[in-house]
């Protein structure tokens, strides 16, 4: 149980820090990261770091899909993970 915590906790700071390198990218007008590898790391474990990125750095937030899809998968996730520590 403590490996999958440890995954958890791992893939949601990447999702907050792809969240902060990616504003960081449109605001000097560099190569960003794709919208599709945005999302993989949210649906692998990492949306409630993706959530809280998209709210920290404002980034994201005019995306309706992002906007409502990070937060439903994010609850998703607390979800099922709360469920595996009940077990």
């Amino acid at each position: 149980m403590s490996t999958i915590l440890g995954v958890y906790i791992i893939m949601n700071l990447i999702g907050l820090f792809v969240m902060k390198i990616d504003k960081d990218r449109a605001k000097n007008h560099q190569y960003r990261i794709s919208e599709k590898t945005l999302w993989l790391v949210a649906l692998f474990g990492g949306a409630v770091g993706t959530t809280a990125g998209m709210q920290l750095f404002r980034h994201k937030t005019k995306h309706v899909n992002f906007k409502i899809g990070f937060p439903i998968l994010a609850a998703a996730e607390v979800i099922l993970l709360s469920y595996f520590f009940t077990l």
